[in-house]
């Protein structure tokens, strides 16, 4: 099998949580329509249940994708299948990518539409930390990837090319004694304590702590990218646009680039003009007609 970086000179495009800007994110409507808009692979966030599966969703609380309440890591996969996992989204879901019952995936299932593309397409797998249950979480995806007939060596399950990231710095070490280094991606991003503060609504000492962990999770991400340890360097836009002598480096030295969140025309040119090797966007279709306009 060829692997998808070798049938293009563009920029592949991966589908954040699949074709996420139409649909709700992580949804089958989501990643059918990724699929339907040509994407060469799409991206997926992990959490387990509290009975050990393995489940597409980005936030480790149920608040603000469903109409449930809680940590993911405190519901099974049973009570999971009751919440409305699309309706916040807005968007009116057409028949043939399911009902509103059957929006709500596992890794499993996300796996068996992939096998559906009739194509090689790429998977990105992101695992959530911190997670109550550590480096059980890659453990578990590793043996389900294995029993569903994964080979570690070449990345391959049937069609699916399949590549691991995380920010976390004890993720990634798992991952690089675990798996190729080509296949492993290490997410870094800069910490803005504000936002933090906002967005997860702590005051200012727990904010500041917080704070302080993510930026020792960054440097040692940095560290694996400046020696050359993860193949993959998985920074956001802003970051790229903010750091230019650092990722003109990791260029130079080699490493294989998949930036995120890129939804706009004048990021999606950024990209291009910088060799950007992977785009990962919300708006798969817009983002390759884009690219394959461009002279």
């Amino acid at each position: 099998m060829t692997s998808p970086e070798q049938k293009t000179s563009r920029p592949l495009v991966y589908a954040h949580r699949g074709a996420s800007g139409q649909f709700a994110e992580h949804t089958r409507a989501a990643y059918l329509q990724a699929l339907a808009d040509g994407a060469d692979g799409v991206e997926c966030d992990v959490h387990l249940t509290a009975d050990q599966h393995a489940v597409l969703l980005h936030d480790d609380t149920l608040d603000r994708t469903s109409d449930g309440t809680g940590s993911v890591a405190d519901v099974t996969l049973a009570e999971l299948r009751e919440l409305d996992f699309s309706s916040w989204k807005g968007a009116q879901i057409p028949e043939e990518y399911g009902a509103k019952s059957e929006q709500f995936l596992t890794l499993e299932e996300l796996l068996e539409i992939l096998r559906g593309a009739g194509r090689e397409i790429g998977l990105a797998i992101e695992f959530k930390h911190p997670s109550p249950y550590r480096l059980t979480l890659e453990e578990t995806v590793l043996e389900l990837l294995t029993d569903e007939g994964w080979d570690r060596e070449t990345g391959l399950l049937d069609n699916i090319l399949i590549s691991f990231m995380s920010f976390s710095p004890d993720s990634v070490e798992y991952l690089l004694e675990t798996v190729p280094d080509r296949f492993v991606c290490q997410l870094v991003d800069d910490v803005d304590v504000l936002v933090l503060r906002h967005e997860l609504d702590l005051g200012p000492i727990a904010g500041g702590t917080l704070a302080n962990v993510l930026r020792a999770a960054q440097a040692s991400g940095e560290k694996n990218l400046d020696e050359g340890r993860a193949g993959i360097a998985g920074p956001g836009i802003v970051y790229v646009r903010e750091h230019a002598r650092r990722i003109q480096a990791w260029l130079n030295n080699g490493r294989r680039f998949r930036v995120w969140t890129v939804d706009t025309a004048e990021d999606v040119e950024l990209c291009a003009e910088l060799g950007i090797h992977e785009i990962t966007t919300n708006r798969p279709a817009e983002v390759l007609a884009q690219l394959r306009g461009r002279k």
